[in-house]
């Protein structure tokens, strides 16, 4: 069995010159705690790294985009530091599971080894808008910049094999991202069919009672409107608009409790036009809403998108069914659900992404709300 190297053990980056450097921010200590030198483990025994289930590059994706967002709320030049150093190992991870004919391999044992598995269309287009916001966010570090661009060379001409709605969704932003930041390979064309394949399925699965793309409300949902709304605003496509307001609008109704608090779909079963699952409620499915929102409030002067994301990051820190908050102030960690019976202790990759990146959006959407307009 080949083990990772002594200096990769999980608790550290393969870094050891960093303690020495001065305290690393409270925020992203859990994300650290998670991450070693091959990149964000996957799972948690309460707020310890569980080695034995590996690395899933659905994670890394994720990670990248969050801590290269973050870097515009750095307070500090250590803080900075810290991300940009995450972000570099979340980045040489995609670059080592991306195969010759673009695909990301998803599933990795903690020997580093590939685990059998069919590729997925979702985690394609999360490592594809990952690697998009990367070569977007370098554009003054050609150094990195370069390794971003590479793995967009191999994946972007597999865009049109995308067959899954939420694979789609990511492309449509990552296509939109590198329009809008002077990117010479994806064509308007290539992002008008792939929204008029949303488009399609929202006109053959929507209808009175039911706006949506899907005959279920199952996972991640809120990327689906956050996908159209990236391609209204590169092409200027109104019924993509349309569609994306109109499903949120719907969206965020079966995702509204008593009181108004956030109340994502449970897992256990989904939500179809005549059942709805209450348990287990997932992070992940709340930062995907804040998603569609922040970018919803971004494109229209609609104030309910803010307060959504609002009560989309409230949710996090106990405004929801059971009144507990999710995140652990000790570990900097966040909890993988919300169940029956109390909240989920284990404190894992995505459930952590998913608070770390609702808080993002809301202290970005905060902060723009506070800059003058000229």
């Amino acid at each position: 069995m080949s083990w990772p190297k002594p200096d990769d053990s999980a608790g550290g980056t393969g870094m050891p010159d960093r303690a020495a450097s001065g305290p690393v921010p409270d925020r992203f200590r859990h994300l650290r705690r998670m991450t070693d030198g091959t990149g964000l483990l996957e799972h948690a025994v309460g707020c310890i790294p569980r080695r034995r289930e590996g690395y899933s590059t659905d994670d890394q994706a994720r990670a990248l985009w969050i801590c290269l967002e973050w870097l515009d709320l750095a307070e500090t030049e250590r803080e900075r530091a810290v991300l940009l150093e995450l972000a570099d190992t979340y980045l040489s991870f995609l670059l080592w599971v991306q195969r010759e004919d673009g695909h990301f391999h998803n599933n990795i044992d903690y020997g580093r080894r590939p685990e059998p598995e069919t590729p997925s269309d979702d985690c394609f287009g999360r490592s594809l808008w990952a690697a998009a916001f990367a070569w977007a966010r370098f554009g003054d570090d050609p150094a990195r910049q370069a390794a971003a661009a590479t793995v967009l060379r191999k994946a972007l001409p597999r865009v049109p094999d995308i067959t899954a709605a939420r694979g789609i969704a990511y492309a449509l932003a990552a296509m939109g991202l590198l329009v809008q930041s002077g990117h010479p390979s994806p064509p308007e064309r290539r992002i008008r069919e792939c929204a008029g394949r949303l488009k399609a399925l929202y006109r053959t699965h929507s209808r009175p009672g039911w706006r949506w793309f899907e005959p279920m409300l199952t996972y991640s949902n809120g990327i689906l409107p956050w996908g159209l709304l990236w391609a209204h605003e590169v092409t200027g496509d109104r019924e993509a608009l349309d569609i994306a307001l109109e499903s949120l609008s719907f969206l965020e109704s079966k995702m509204t409790g008593r009181g108004g608090i956030i109340r994502p779909v449970g897992n256990a079963a989904w939500c179809s036009p005549d059942h709805r699952s209450e348990y287990d409620q997932q992070p992940v499915d709340v930062l995907k809403l804040a998603m569609a929102c922040g970018k919803a409030a971004r494109l229209t002067a609609d104030g309910r998108w803010r307060d959504t994301l609002a009560r989309c990051r409230d949710w996090f820190h106990g405004k929801n069914d059971l009144g507990l908050p999710l995140v652990d102030e000790k570990t900097g960690g966040c909890c993988d659900g919300l169940e029956k019976d109390g909240v989920n202790l284990n404190q894992g990759a995505e459930s952590t992404l998913a608070y770390l990146g609702t808080e993002m959006l809301f202290l970005k959407q905060a902060k723009n709300a506070l800059t003058p307009t000229s």
